[in-house]
């Protein structure tokens, strides 16, 4: 399916603020933050568009436009350290924006600004301002030995460096082990769950039994209660009846004295 105009244009703006995020920047640029916002606006508008572009692609799409406002948001910390760890985070595209691309630009520029702040962080462990580092840089590619003190601080960065990707590991290992936790105590709720519905069910089976015995138990009292008034009445007659024969044969007997 052919791209849309609003798709043309919204390629073209993201490949213009790739090229740019590649290139320095000074601290009054202010295009690529303003490119960036606008590129939020034209992905909704994607999304809500009948002609989108597949899931995938839309997805790659959001992936860069994340990847670059990130990329801002790194920018704007104070501490060096904390954009290296910041870039660390950072996903960046998976396929080239424009065709002519060998790797997505985002990749590159993701390469770039890790490669900066790596460079920012030795200056600061040698010392030197930011005026410092093209001259500093120039000297070291013209010396062909390393001083001591210089190794020391590259063998400082390099720890540094370890020690950030180790706190990454230990991060993740922990969100691992979060999860898995989470997800154990998940179904041991579930089982829990399930066998109070299960005694709960069993509860209610047994209480219906009872419910049908005792409606039962209460005919054949009932029943009985009914044929006990009946012998009952059956007996009073019968004495009734005796005693009234008794006394007509009494008095059939023995005379009235005169």
């Amino acid at each position: 399916m052919a791209a849309s105009r609003l798709e043309i244009n919204f390629i073209r703006l993201l490949s213009r603020c790739e090229s740019i995020a590649s290139e320095k920047r000074g601290e009054t640029e202010w295009r690529l933050e303003k490119y960036v916002g606008a590129l939020e606006e034209m992905l909704v508008a994607l999304r809500k568009s009948p002609s989108k572009p597949t899931p995938e692609v839309l997805t790659d799409y959001t992936r860069k436009v994340d990847f670059l406002k990130g990329l801002l948001e790194a920018e704007k910390l104070s501490s060096t350290a904390e954009k290296a760890l910041a870039n660390q985070f950072l996903a960046p595209g998976r396929t080239p924006t424009i065709c002519n691309e060998r790797m997505p630009a985002s990749k590159t520029v993701h390469i770039q600004a890790k490669a900066r702040c790596t460079g920012e962080m030795r200056n600061e462990l040698m010392g030197l301002g930011p005026s410092d580092t093209d001259s500093s840089e120039s000297d070291l590619r013209q010396r062909r030995v390393v001083p001591l003190d210089e190794r020391q601080s590259a063998a400082e960065l390099d720890a540094i460096l370890q020690h950030h990707h180790n706190l990454q590991e230990k991060l993740a290992e922990e969100m691992l082990n979060l999860a898995r936790n989470l997800k154990n105590n998940t179904l041991a709720q579930q089982n829990i769950i399930k066998q109070d519905n299960q005694t709960l069910s069993q509860s209610m089976r047994q209480a219906d039994v009872n419910f049908e015995k005792l409606k039962t138990e209460s005919e054949r009292l009932e029943q009985h209660a009914k044929k006990s008034v009946n012998w009952f009445l059956w007996l009073m007659l019968i004495l009734v009846s005796f005693t009234f024969i008794s006394m007509i044969l009494f008095i059939r007997i023995f005379p009235r004295l005169r």
